[in-house]
């Protein structure tokens, strides 16, 4: 092998070393500003943007909150995909597959809106849900008591 063929590995080997130059510059910077010792007293306190911190760390959230991102996420990111559609459009049509194309993008968003509407008509878009519905079965045996 002659020396030439080593040549194209010279930008790599850059890289990474620039890349270790930085690495070891912010830690050499980092341990010169940290804080020495524990003469700040909360120093393993959780760190709150400034503030002191309140209560309790173990908190209940309200699951409904993890529910909503999710599906936030789930039709945001299926929204991204239309995106790349969209650009090559007019060029698919020009080679003739603009009409495959309309029909696969046409699908595509009739099962999301499909997902959306059984999101919404299970109940999942809203903030505050009422677990008792008035023909949920608890509900009828309830009832059924009553009278």
């Amino acid at each position: 092998m002659s020396s030439n063929s080593f040549d194209v590995f010279i930008p790599v080997v850059v890289m990474i070393g620039i890349g270790a130059f930085v690495y070891a510059f912010t830690l050499f910077v980092s341990s010169l500003l940290a804080a020495k010792g524990k003469e700040q007293g909360s120093y393993n306190d959780p760190y709150e943007c400034g503030e002191e911190p309140t209560g309790e760390a173990w908190s209940m959230f309200n699951v409904r909150f993890y529910v909503v991102g999710l599906i936030f996420i789930i039709f945001d990111v299926e929204s991204v995909l239309m995106f790349p559609i969209a650009s090559i459009f007019r060029k698919m049509t020009e080679l003739g597959y603009g009409s495959y194309i309309l029909v696969e993008f046409l699908i595509f968003i009739v099962i999301l809106v499909c997902g959306i509407a059984y999101c919404w008509r299970k109940g999942d878009l809203d903030w505050v849900r009422s677990y008792r519905t008035s023909d949920s079965p608890a509900s009828k045996r309830i009832k059924k008591e009553n009278n």
